[in-house]
């Protein structure tokens, strides 16, 4: 999948992370850009992503794995 950033500079609060483990498992982060990460529930990410207002949305695909799709958003 192409990822195509923003041509314009983003102002945003937070990144929401979903990364699976190297075991598989899914982790879910919120990230305050220059001062936390802090691993946050399935649903207080399920929320964000349904309430906040999402700015943008970068998908991460690992290599080799075209069916595990891992992305981050920002708030």
């Amino acid at each position: 999948m192409r990822y195509i950033p923003s041509p314009i500079p983003l102002q945003f609060s937070y990144i929401y992370t979903a990364t699976a483990n190297t075991s598989g498992r899914m982790q879910y982060h919120r990230v305050k850009p220059g001062h936390s990460k802090l691993r946050i529930s399935r649903t207080e990410f399920i929320k964000a992503y349904n309430e906040g207002q999402i700015l943008a949305i970068n998908p991460l695909q690992q290599r080799g794995q075209d069916s595990v799709f891992q992305f981050e958003f920002y708030i």
